[in-house]
């Protein structure tokens, strides 16, 4: 069995081998190819944090796992992971565990990931201005996402606290320089939308983060932060406004996604609207953007697929690479 930590992860596998890995499980998942079951979501009795279990069964890789995660804010004053992870990957011929990796950083890579495939699949190619919401342990990730895929120059960032803003745009500065962007703390919400033609939110808000008549035509929004039906990122009149609204499964976000939960419920939005899948769309079953000026957003809470056809990808190229601790049990 082999064990794979952060360090080890990072030095074999890269964000457009993340991209292309959940491509893969896009299409899997499309294509009926994959048995995921809703994730379980176990609040602690005094509702500090949550443990989640994220099982799938992935088809074609013909691999099983569980991605097993939590989400406890107060790690953050304590110096641990918010959100901590570790996924045991199954071999789906002998039921025997092949590898356990280490999941914080799987979790924010294939998380990262969707927002640059959705990126990379429906946003004008020469967009050069983005915005970023939220600068927790996701925030790093998310940036790289959005400049491998676009020839960004600028990225404004907002948090609700400047200072969280001031210290990631400082730590982050080397990694945007090195795809000739700049990093730009935004004063409001407006400052960071204003002309951007690209928009991540990666937070955890029960609002809409930005007004979305601040919004130019041709933008293009993943919404990746909200991930229970009382959380919510987009504003109802954005989805009201956008061309195209994907999503990542269609299943998982209508159960847990209040960024469309909640304006469903409202009767601003329906599930006609859904325009299809990622997968669908990269199979060529739905269309996407059709012209510049289409507004298009993108929704995930994501799903075990995703987790498993990554760590299959990176224990390939770790093994190759001869990186990893095997141990026996």
């Amino acid at each position: 069995m082999l064990l794979l930590s952060r360090e080890q992860i990072l030095s074999v596998f890269s964000m457009r081998d993340a991209i292309e890995a959940d491509k893969k499980a896009f299409v899997l998942h499309t294509e009926g190819r994959a048995k995921v079951p809703l994730r379980i979501n176990l609040e602690t009795e005094d509702g500090s944090g949550q443990c989640m279990f994220m099982p799938a069964y992935v088809g074609g890789l013909n691999m099983a796992g569980v991605k097993m995660v939590s989400f406890f804010p107060g790690n953050a004053g304590k110096g641990l992971p918010v959100v901590p992870a570790t996924v045991p990957l199954i071999d789906g011929a002998t039921g025997l565990v092949i590898a356990i990796v280490e999941g914080t950083t799987l979790t924010q890579i294939r998380t990262a990931a969707i927002a640059g495939a959705a990126t990379e699949l429906l946003s004008n190619p020469d967009s050069s201005t983005g915005a970023l919401f939220g600068t927790g342990g996701q925030a790093p990730a998310q940036l790289e996402a959005l400049l491998t895929v676009r020839p960004l120059k600028e990225v404004r960032v907002f948090d609700i606290d400047p200072e969280r803003v001031r210290a990631f745009t400082k730590k982050n500065a080397p990694l945007a320089e090195r795809f000739g962007a700049a990093l730009v703390a935004a004063e409001s919400p407006g400052h960071a939308v204003d002309g951007a033609d690209v928009i991540t939110t990666v937070t955890t808000s029960r609002e809409p983060v930005f007004e979305g008549d601040r919004i130019k035509p041709g933008c293009h929004i993943n919404g990746i932060g909200a991930y229970t039906p009382s959380m919510r990122e987009i504003p109802a009149d954005i989805l009201q406004r956008a061309a195209c609204v994907f999503v990542d499964n269609r299943e998982a976000v209508l159960a847990e996604a209040g960024d469309l939960i909640i304006p469903m419920n409202e009767g601003l939005f329906s599930e006609e609207r859904i325009t299809g899948e990622l997968g669908e769309l990269i199979l060529g079953k739905v269309a996407g953007r059709e012209n510049r000026e289409d507004i298009t957003v993108m929704k995930t809470v994501g799903f075990a697929t995703l987790d498993i056809v990554t760590a299959a990808a990176i224990v390939e190229k770790a093994r190759a690479a001869g990186v990893g601790t095997e141990v026996e049990l």
